[in-house]
């Protein structure tokens, strides 16, 4: 798959943010897809999930015979400020009955949030608004569940617990994710294969994370492995900038 934007002047030629990316996602599996800033990884969430589309390529989600349910959790919560709690919840689930209810008041409690429904965004903080994000998503039963640095934009401690959170839900439920973020530490605590992308769009790799859960910041195991992502990440970086190097040497020989 190729993703190209084309040139914004006559200055500048196309960019491309996807370079013969190809790769497969087996189903009840946390992905995380991790690389530098500008490297793609918001625009594959965003041509998986239909709001672009691809150059050339392209992207199959499916389950069974019938299309596959999508979640999206994003940077930010996106919650309608005019509408609590339980009615975000309830709008994505198209319905107000009991069963709609139940199933929104289940994930609620899942973040903690289950006496929150009567709440507004503007009473919650940004952790527990985007606890809303994370639940919402969850209650539509995705097949697939896409997360977009949803931590991003929150405090440290704030994030260390939503990523626990989302660890204890995704054990629970063992939805299929798919879970950008530049974090290299935040990918080992949370899942089971981690996508490197390049500068450019490019696969550079293709990590198996294969620690048992729930998993802590804190655990030797994890530490360790998060050292060794790290370095094979830094050395995506290196030989990167040794490109670079060597096209500027070119340029000026």
């Amino acid at each position: 798959m190729n993703k190209t934007f084309p040139a914004i002047d006559k200055a500048s030629g196309p960019t491309t943010a996807i370079d013969d990316l190809s790769f497969e996602v087996d189903g009840h599996v946390f992905v995380s897809v991790v690389g530098p800033s500008g490297c793609g990884k918001s625009t594959l969430l965003n041509i998986v999930s239909g709001i672009d589309v691809p150059s050339s390529g392209s992207v199959t989600v499916a389950e069974g015979d019938r299309p596959a349910r999508l979640g999206y959790v994003f940077q930010d919560p996106r919650l309608l400020p005019w509408r609590t709690v339980m009615q975000n919840m309830l709008y994505v689930l198209e319905g107000t009955g009991p069963e709609a209810r139940e199933l929104a008041r289940r994930y609620l409690e899942l973040v903690g949030l289950e006496d929150a429904g009567d709440r507004f965004p503007a009473q919650l903080s940004g952790g527990m608004q985007q606890r809303v994000g994370i639940a919402r998503a969850f209650s539509v039963e995705p097949d697939l569940l896409l997360m977009d640095e949803p931590f991003s934009h929150l405090d440290a401690i704030t994030a260390r617990g939503l990523r626990e959170q989302l660890q204890e839900i995704w054990v629970r439920t063992k939805k299929t994710v798919l879970f950008v973020t530049h974090d290299v530490m935040e990918a080992v605590q949370l899942s089971d294969r981690i996508i490197v992308l390049a500068t450019g769009g490019r696969l550079y790799d293709d990590i198996t994370i294969d620690l048992p859960r729930p998993r802590r910041a804190s655990d030797t195991a994890v530490a360790t492995a998060q050292a060794q992502v790290l370095q094979r990440f830094e050395s995506m970086q290196e030989e990167v900038e040794r490109t670079r190097g060597n096209a500027r040497v070119s340029a000026t020989g």
